[in-house]
């Protein structure tokens, strides 16, 4: 690709940057967001303004064979992983924002929701024109797709868990919440450094012990544990809400982030078992 010449993947990239950087700057001029849900919309919106800046660059001033040389790594595996990344987590900026920040009255709110949506809708079209050139690689099929969807997921989930209990002094004395919390957090951190040995092959290498076989064991522990939190949050959380609603202005909008732990802890929970079962048939079929 000339270094003048401009693509339409080049115009997918600046409306991108475009659409990314106006969501983002819109709520930033209103003042400090404190708001666990508009801090996660405002790193996803820096998150795709990053993404397509650095995408752009690498591929403009080619030093995409470069980066695979160091890497060891398809190059159009990771920017298909990292699209797909990037329309998913703005798919849940876009709704989240949209359900929690924009009213009637809110005419900014309205215009930055706006941009979210469409950054969404560019970054959804570049990730279907990048999978329909089919890369074979980890982040852009099925292992790959699941593994950050559960980092997704969890962000999500730590976000809602934040807002619920926005304020409130009593949450050290509930030990099985703060489990729970625990549990999200580890299995986000351990998903997210599985996926580096993935892309980077060097290190790879590095490791004195076969991948696929320490997938299976970290999978395993994340459902049981996935298990626990869905049982404990279940049981505990709900019975919290019951002592605040008297006192607690926001105990509706509370009782809903307990509703989006509830139900997505069980998402993560599906998503880690398939995860389980297809890193057994992979380590299966390699015996």
């Amino acid at each position: 690709m000339g270094g003048c010449k401009v693509g339409l993947s080049d115009v997918l990239r600046i409306l991108q940057i475009v659409f990314c950087a106006l969501a983002l700057l819109i709520p930033m001029f209103r003042g400090k967001m404190i708001h666990p849900y508009g801090v996660w919309c405002e790193f996803v919106w820096m998150f795709g303004l990053v993404v397509a800046v650095v995408i752009l660059v690498l591929e403009k001033l080619q030093l995409v064979l470069i980066l695979q040389v160091c890497l060891q790594h398809s190059w159009d595996d990771l920017k298909c992983g990292l699209l797909m990344l990037c329309t998913l987590m703005l798919l849940s900026a876009s709704i989240i924002y949209a359900v929690v920040f924009v009213c009637s009255r809110c005419f900014w709110g309205v215009i930055s929701a706006i941009f979210s949506f469409l950054a969404l809708i560019v970054y959804a079209v570049d990730a279907v024109k990048s999978k329909l050139k089919c890369p074979k690689g980890y982040l852009s099929n099925g292992r790959g797709i699941l593994r950050f969807s559960q980092c997704w997921v969890a962000c999500i989930i730590l976000a809602a868990v934040a807002s619920a209990f926005l304020g409130v002094e009593r949450m050290h004395r509930l030990s099985a919440l703060v489990w729970c919390i625990l549990v999200y957090s580890v299995c986000l951190l351990v998903s997210m450094v599985i996926i580096l040995p993935h892309l980077l092959k060097p290190l790879n290498a590095m490791l004195c012990f076969a991948l696929d076989k320490l997938e299976v064991i970290i999978n395993v522990v994340a459902v049981v544990l996935y298990i626990s939190a869905a049982v404990l949050w279940i049981l505990y959380a709900y019975r919290f809400y019951r002592w605040t609603r008297w006192w607690d202005i926001w105990h509706n909008r509370r009782l809903d982030d307990v509703n989006v732990v509830s139900v997505l802890t069980f998402v993560n929970l599906g998503l880690y078992i398939a995860d389980l079962i297809w890193s057994l048939l992979a380590l299966y079929k390699r015996i």
